[in-house]
Order: C-alpha cells, then sequence, then structure tokens
C-alpha cells in the first residue's frame, strides 16, 4: 500500500482518488473550494480531504497533480517547499503554458527541481474511470524505475497501464488533440456528419504528430494511446469539454459563452495559442489549429474556416509517398 496525495478535486483528481483507493492505497486529496462528484461514482469514507497543502504533500509516496493545466505553476510553486528530494509527482493534467511554450511537466520541474516528475496520459475520462469502466493509459517518466512504480500503484483490473519514455510525445499529443477536439466540436454544431468528424480526425493527429517530431517525440507514441487514442476519444465524447464548447461555438456562440455555459476548464481554449506559438517556433504547418486560433481570438465564422480549409492549395497525402512518375 502506497501513500498517495491527489492535489486538486475537480472530476479528473476525484476519479483517480476513486480507482487509488480501490486499489488499496491510503489516498489523499487536497482541494481548495469545492469537491467534485461524479455521477453514479462512489467516494469512500477511506478517502480522506483536507485543506493543509503541506500535510497533503510532506512524507507521501506519490503525488498526482491534478489542478487544471493553468494552474499547475501556481500549485507547484506552493507546495515545493514541502517536496523532498525525488519525492515522485505524477502531472495528470494536458496543457502547454502559453508565452513559455513549457509542458507542464517542465514547469514542474522548474518549480520543483528536486522531484522526481512524471506525466499520465491516454483516453480517460473522468467520468467513465471513476465508475470503473475500463480503459488503458500511458505512464512517461525518465526513468523505467519511476514509470514502473507508477505503474503498479495505477494498475488495476479496469485501469491497465503501459510505460514510455517519451514523454514530450505524450505531452504534446496530449495537449493538441484538446484543439483539434474544439475543431470537432465545431464542425458537429455547423451540423455536418462522421465523414467530416472522421477527417478532422486523421488530419488532426497529422498536425500533432507533425509539431511533435519536429519538437523531438517519437512516431509511435502520436499513434498509441496518448495520440491517436486519446483524440479519438476527446473529439467522439460528449464528456469531452473540449468538444462540448466547440458545438456551441459552432452554434454560433462565442468563445467566452461556450466556456461558461460548459461550466469547466476547456483545455483546448489555452493551448490553442500555445501550439500555434510552437508550429511558427518549428516552422511547422498546423492548418486546423491556425483556423481555431482564428475562430477563438478572431470572431471567424466556423463555417468561413471550414471553407478556408478545404480550399487550401492542392497537396499529396504523404510526402514520404511519392508517385514514381
Amino acid at each position: 500500500m502506497a501513500k498517495v496525495s491527489v492535489i486538486g478535486a475537480g472530476s479528473w483528481g476525484t476519479a483517480l482518488a476513486i480507482l487509488l483507493n480501490n486499489n488499496g492505497h491510503d489516498v489523499t486529496v487536497w482541494y481548495h473550494n469545492n469537491k467534485a462528484e461524479i455521477p453514479g461514482a462512489v467516494i469512500s469514507e477511506k478517502i480522506t480531504y483536507t485543506q493543509d497543502l503541506e500535510s497533503a504533500v510532506r512524507g507521501q509516496d506519490l503525488i498526482v497533480m491534478a489542478v487544471s493545466s493553468t494552474h499547475v505553476r501556481a500549485e507547484a510553486s506552493q507546495i515545493k517547499g514541502f517536496v523532498s528530494k525525488g519525492q515522485v509527482i505524477v502531472d495528470v493534467a494536458k496543457g502547454i503554458e502559453e508565452g513559455t511554450q513549457m509542458r507542464l511537466s517542465q514547469i514542474i520541474e522548474q518549480e520543483i527541481p528536486q522531484a522526481d516528475v512524471a506525466v499520465l496520459s491516454g483516453p480517460s475520462h473522468a467520468e467513465e474511470v471513476g465508475c470503473g469502466v475500463p480503459t488503458t493509459i500511458v505512464v512517461g517518466a525518465h526513468t523505467a524505475k519511476t514509470a514502473k512504480y507508477i505503474q503498479d500503484i495505477f494498475m488495476s483490473e479496469v485501469f491497465r497501464v503501459y510505460i514510455s519514455p517519451d514523454m514530450l510525445g505524450i505531452e504534446t499529443g496530449a495537449a493538441l488533440k484538446n484543439v483539434v477536439a474544439l475543431a470537432a466540436g465545431m464542425a458537429d454544431g455547423l451540423g455536418y456528419g462522421d465523414n467530416t468528424k472522421a477527417a478532422l480526425i486523421t488530419r488532426g493527429i497529422a498536425e500533432i504528430s507533425r509539431l511533435g517530431l519536429a519538437m523531438g517525440g517519437r512516431t509511435e507514441t502520436f499513434y498509441g494511446l496518448t495520440g491517436i487514442g486519446d483524440l479519438i476519444v476527446t473529439c467522439a465524447s460528449m464528456h469531452s469539454r473540449n468538444r462540448r464548447a466547440g458545438i456551441l461555438i459552432g452554434q454560433g456562440k462565442s468563445m467566452q459563452e461556450a466556456m461558461d455555459e460548459v461550466k469547466q476548464v476547456v483545455e483546448g481554449v489555452y493551448s490553442a495559442k500555445a501550439a500555434l506559438e510552437l508550429s511558427k517556433k518549428y516552422d511547422v504547418e498546423l492548418p486546423i489549429i491556425e483556423q481555431v486560433n482564428l475562430i477563438l481570438f478572431e470572431g471567424k465564422a466556423p463555417a468561413d474556416a471550414v471553407i478556408e480549409l478545404m480550399l487550401r492549395d492542392r497537396k499529396i497525402e504523404n510526402p514520404l509517398i511519392p508517385f514514381v512518375n
């Protein structure tokens, strides 16, 4: 049995707390103001809730950073004085910081240099994980020892855990899929069909992998659970806050109106600008993500963005497969 603290009591932090408690671990959840509830999920009385950050962090075997991406830096800064050398922190949020273009694990490492930082990602809506619906995810870490340690803590009959050293690829795919999911939702809001959704998902993973490879990620990661796997579920499920926000924008609501109606953090909105910054930094073309930015921040009509995407310059699907004549 491990002593595990979950920092953040939103739906994802709560779902993981339930999973970890069911795995037999001693679970503490730190919360700021509110504690989320998941329909159909049972929160055991064995789970300890606290608002004392120091008691939640000191002496714990594993810290699960489950605050939203926009709060990762602030929370990491707050707990750094309580983290011992080599203490393991696994980030489960998804995003890239606007301005710095830093991945969330990099932010935690910058704020808490003494920590051993890892990431956990994959197709895993909180609403299903909290109710014990089976899924598979990936833990990324700098060493196999840390990855296997986290794998052993999370692994169960409903939560299969793979491990990988490609933290960059895992986090890049996790952040950018939220931006593509906004586009998929907009297509739904415009009344488009399954063909459109399939095209967006396919070309979306092409954009994600193109940028991720330029940054140093691995192809296998983008076509695995944390890339195409997470992208499919985020674009297709009504559990996805990014898709739901996109639907509302496609129906004519503004970005702010959509976010207010969803009533949850829409991570794709915050990652969209960072993704565009990265595309310029690495000189990589991201047409879908570029159009999402124009819709979100410059008021472009989603229908006009679709037309522009459809009428772009004619291209070969994959330049690595050339015609011989």
